[in-house]
């Protein structure tokens, strides 16, 4: 017999023998069987987990996504400078300088049109690919960052924003899946990570180039413009990008998709490539047995009347839901007007350092999100939010008194409130930045294949909706209920979000994507994962301690079994 022992003593084949190659179909078939049924059953199968393997990340990885991450900052980038370009147009629109509601226009103009970019960009993905869904997001970018530019009235103003918020809403869908399908099991959360921090370099970038142009006659054009740049070399990159093998081996690729992975996995034996290529081509194999044999109507009613997808419905949209119900982004859109009516002379650079704060800690987020787990970087991080947001709308409380709890432009305001309410924003951005802000972005993995499409494009259409309703009722909020009221509205908003992570959220890290739908089988699955987890961590241990035998000598892991 001519094999060589293989993962967990599946066998490769090196023999030409009709005999070996009859046993090694047969072994190989039946290998796979297992593999389809425990993915059924909702097991994890031992060779599914030692097929992810040699996962050392190469610079392929780490090029491509850079690469995909500049959706990313264009994101961050658009959204982030208006805030600088609402406090120096001044009357360059009009012969006005623009009012609240026509703030408001604006701002929610870009959301509204993220909402349908969002609604309809898993779904044009299923069908196009992910990349060229990138692509067109590139070009509306530009189209909107030119017409914005020149524009000469409010109404093309805020026609420009909305054609920038349908490139937005097409890059916060696609970009996290895409880089999901793309990253190795172990790194997926630290590489979607990625794409945030990206988010909030370009908020701190428009951040920077706002408070640079703040003084300069018609800067805000400059403002809105230069995020054409950006856009046009992720164009370029687009042609060199592959696309996620996944979709791929769904249209039947098997060998664009053999070589993609062989780029990804650059440190795995070929053996060990084929292994990780049959193995996702079970589970891509089911997905479009469902595609094939359902509408997309029906795959859609799935996401409600399928308890797994409805499941998984809940947790993403209820994710996106909170990441927005908190107010965060009306800091991103109003923090220099708000901070120009509590007193700072340089409102554009103070709002920098709370885009600077959101940077750094989303970076602690990149360094954790995969060792502690989604789940538990949202139990510490949540009560935070809780916490700064209580705290500003206490300190507005008596900042405000002499003006009966309004904000008035103008107005000398304490010092030292108005240092405490920028204190108790940088702990509720920070405690933001560290969880919420992206957790909710690991969506993808909550959905399995045939209707992964449709379930991003409902969370990020939540998560649009949601930041629609905030964004257009912000300044109204202000006035209606005092900022005393309205950010105490939020700190209670983000309380019941803290409710809904702890009874809904269950933990996804260290499971591949296909491994994911089996949490939501029986409930939440908030146990369930971690029995899931507990299950795959004494595979991998077994797997190790199997090969360092194999070269040669006991492990002290192996020592400490025997022990046991």
């Amino acid at each position: 017999m001519s094999f060589t022992p293989g993962f967990l003593g599946y066998p490769f084949l090196h023999a030409s023998s009709p005999q070996n190659l009859a046993e090694g179909s047969i072994n190989e078939v039946n290998s796979l069987k297992d593999v389809l049924r425990d993915i059924d059953s909702g097991e994890i199968n031992e060779l599914a987990v030692v097929a992810e393997g040699e996962e050392r990340t190469t610079w392929f990885v780490w090029i491509l996504v850079t690469c995909s991450t500049i959706s990313g900052l264009l994101f961050g980038y658009d959204t982030g400078v208006i805030s600088g370009a609402l406090v120096t147009i001044g009357t360059d629109l009009g012969p006005e300088a623009l009012s609240n509601s026509q703030k408001e226009f604006i701002t929610s103009a870009t959301t509204l049109g993220a909402l349908l970019g969002g609604l309809v960009a898993g779904v044009l993905s299923d069908w196009t690919g992910r990349r060229p869904v990138l692509g067109i997001a590139d070009i509306i970018f530009i189209g909107g960052a030119i017409a914005q530019a020149v524009c000469h009235d409010v109404w093309s103003l805020i026609g420009g924003r909305f054609l920038i918020g349908i490139g937005v809403g097409l890059a916060a869908c696609i970009a996290p899946l895409y880089i999901q399908e793309l990253s190795p099991t172990r790194l997926r959360g630290r590489m979607v990570v990625l794409n945030v921090v990206m988010i909030t370099l370009g908020q701190v970038i428009a951040y920077g180039i706002g408070a640079g142009f703040f003084h300069v006659h018609g800067g805000w054009r400059w403002m809105v413009g230069l995020g054409a740049l950006p856009a046009a070399l992720q164009l370029i990159f687009l042609f060199f990008l592959p696309e996620s093998p996944r979709i791929l081996l769904r249209r039947g690729d098997t060998v664009a998709a053999h070589a993609v992975m062989t780029k990804i996995y650059a440190f795995a034996k070929p053996e060990e490539v084929d292994l990780k290529i049959k193995v996702l081509q079970l589970s891509v194999r089911r997905s479009v047995e469902i595609t094939d044999s359902t509408t997309f109507i029906q795959r859609s009613k799935s996401m409600i009347f399928d308890p797994v997808n409805r499941r998984a419905l809940i947790v993403g949209c209820g994710m996106q839901a909170f990441q927005q119900l908190c107010g965060f982004n009306t800091l991103m859109y109003y923090s220099a007007t708000l901070f120009k009516e509590i007193g700072f002379n340089q409102p554009t650079a103070v709002g920098l350092i709370v885009s600077g704060t959101n940077f750094i800690f989303t970076l602690v987020a990149l360094k954790w999100i995969d060792k502690i787990g989604r789940r538990n970087i949202m139990i510490w991080s949540a009560p935070g939010m809780v916490i700064g947001l209580t705290l500003a709308s206490i300190s507005f409380h008596f900042m405000t008194k002499k003006t009966g709890g309004e904000l008035m432009d103008g107005t000398q305001y304490p010092t030292a409130w108005s240092s405490l309410v920028l204190l108790s924003m940088i702990v509720f951005v920070a405690s933001y930045a560290t969880g919420l802000g992206n957790v909710p972005w690991q969506q993808g993995e909550l959905f399995s294949l045939e209707v992964r499409g449709i379930g991003t494009s409902l969370a990020t259409a939540t998560n649009w909706g949601g930041n629609l309703l905030i964004g257009s009722t912000y300044l109204s909020l202000m006035a209606a209920i005092t900022p005393a009221g309205a950010f105490g509205f939020y700190a209670g908003l983000c309380f019941i979000g803290c409710i809904f992570v702890v009874g809904c959220f269950p933990e996804t890290a260290g499971l591949s994507l296909e491994e994911v739908k089996m949490v939501f089988r029986d409930g939440f699955g908030i146990k369930k994962s971690q029995l899931l987890r507990q299950r795959k961590r004494e595979i991998r241990a077994r797997e190790k301690a199997r090969r360092e035998q194999d070269h040669g000598g006991v492990t002290e892991l192996e020592k400490e079994n025997e022990r046991v």
